[in-house]
Parts: structure tokens; sequence; C-alpha cells
């Protein structure tokens, strides 16, 4: 069961909730993320794996389903996984990713618990949050290591707070990371997916902000409450201008291809192979999501 498009919406379920991981089995987002770390206090680590664990054993989830673990450094993360692993799980979220050392770890645990479980190996992917400083500069190594890796979230609250940071609504001082952060996820071939939106009283701003870190390349957002599903989406969606376009460039691409013609204008701007292949993207996109407004 591992992950796959869209993945536009990755909604975190604290996982010591039980009323909230109900909830999570209709959800509207395309994952949700079962969360044993910092969505859950020290105090109550031990309930929300009983909890996860029942929710799991359930099953019936409508979203793809992601469990985010401690990090290993905790001493945590390997108990959260071989206390709550089976069926249902699409991916594992490893937080504060870093080291090389702790990706090489979870694989071969994985690999154990699906033949434990008798799950087809290579089954569960990982998902791995950058949000530390090391982990920026370490994104390209630790989320080429391994094959099961096949998405790299920013995790911008931490990681702004490491670097010194202030976060700000505009997200001005995440320029950088965010390109880094894309650049290492798509020099690997796998999915980028940005950080949270703060302010709940804020949709506007939300559906912004996803439509501007869409046109860098990513694939989807991380969202902390089931109201900034829509947004997200409609901001994730292409709009219908651009549909509209991307359909004029490939019916007029294809029309040049029949004649030969490798290279054309079209409304005085260039279009080749590269444009042409944004333009299906554009138009397959629409066709899984529905055009924006």
């Amino acid at each position: 069961m591992a992950l796959h498009q869209p993945l536009r919406t990755l909604l975190f379920v604290p996982g010591n909730k039980p009323r909230m991981l109900e909830k999570a089995r209709t959800s509207a987002a395309d994952a949700v993320i079962l969360d044993l770390e910092d969505g859950v206090p020290p105090a109550e680590k031990e309930a929300a794996r009983a909890a996860v664990r029942e929710a799991l054993e359930k099953g019936g989830f409508g979203p793809q389903v992601i469990l985010r673990i401690n990090a290993f450094p905790t001493g945590l993360g390997e108990e959260d996984l071989r206390a709550t692993f089976g069926p249902n799980i699409a991916a594992v979220c490893m937080p504060k990713a870093e080291a090389v050392g702790d990706v090489l770890r979870l694989a071969p645990l994985l690999t154990e618990l699906e033949q434990e479980h008798g799950l087809e190996v290579a089954s569960v992917d990982i998902m791995l949050l950058v949000e530390t400083a090391r982990g920026l500069l370490h994104a390209y190594e630790i989320s080429s290591v391994c094959w099961r890796v096949r998405a790299l979230c920013l995790g911008a609250e931490d990681l702004t707070r490491d670097l010194g940071a202030t976060r700000t609504k505009d997200g001005q001082e995440l320029q950088f990371i965010r390109s880094q952060v894309l650049l290492a996820a798509r020099a690997t071939s796998i999915v980028a997916i940005d950080t949270i939106w703060t302010d709940l009283q804020d949709p506007q701003g939300l559906e912004a902000e996803a439509r501007r870190v869409r046109q860098m390349g990513y694939s989807g957002k991380l969202i902390i409450h089931p109201d900034q599903i829509e947004p997200v989406h409609r901001g994730f969606a292409p709009t219908e201008q651009e549909v509209v376009h991307a359909r004029r460039v490939v019916q007029a691409f294809e029309e040049a291809s029949l004649r030969g013609d490798g290279v054309i204008t079209l409304e005085g701007k260039m279009i080749d192979a590269p444009v042409v292949a944004r333009a299906r993207e554009i138009l397959a996109l629409s066709e899984a999501t529905g055009p924006g407004s």
C-alpha cells in the first residue's frame, strides 16, 4: 500500500485522540498522518500507540495513511513502529530527518515488519520531514540513500527555530529553504511537500500560499485542521485559464508534429517539448483533481 498521487493535503491527526482518529477515516484529505511525535504529550505516548494500533487494525480509511513515529535518537521510534505496524499503512514519516544512518536503520526494519505481518515487501514507503539545519544540508543524501523514500517534506516551524529565523506570514525567510527542499526531492525523483500554515482564520492566505508552492513545483502541503483541506485543494488545482492554455499548447504541438516541426510559436511564445510536457502534466492534474478557480 505505497503512496500515490494526488498528495495535495496531508492532515496531521494526534494519535492520542481516538475521536479524531475515527473522523480521519472519512477525511477528504489525500492522506492522514497518524502522529505519535509532536502531537502527543510525553505522558500519553503509550496510550497513543494503543489508539493508533486499534485504528489501523480496524481499517476502513478513505485517505492514504501515514504513520509518524518519534525520531530514533529519542529512543522511542523503533518501539513506536513495532507497537503499531500493520496493514493499511502507506508510509512511515521520519521526523527531524538529518542522518543517512537513520534512514538505513528504518528501511530494513520495515522489511522485517512487512515479512512478520505477511505483507508484500516494499509495500510501505518512507516520508522524510526536514526540520533542522543539518537535515536541510543533507536533504539530498538522506532522500537518495534508499529507494523506499518517496516524499521529502518541509517542517518550517522547527527549522526556522533551528536557524534562528523569524517565521513570518509572507514566508520570505523560507524562499531559499523551500528551493533547497524542492531541489533535493526532484533530484531524487520524489515529491516535495510544503510546510504547515498556522493561521486557521485565513483560508485565503492558505490558498494563495498553496498556489505559490505549486507553481514552484511542490505536490502538496502538510495541514493541521480539516478546514484547511479545501483551500489547499483549490490552491493546487490548475486554474481554468491554465487548463485552457494547456489544451491549446498540446493541440498546436500535435498539429505541428504532423508537419514535421519540433518547435513552434503560440501567442508569440516558443513551444517545445518541455513546454508540452508541462502542459500534459497540467491536464493530467486537472483530470485527477478538477480545475480550480
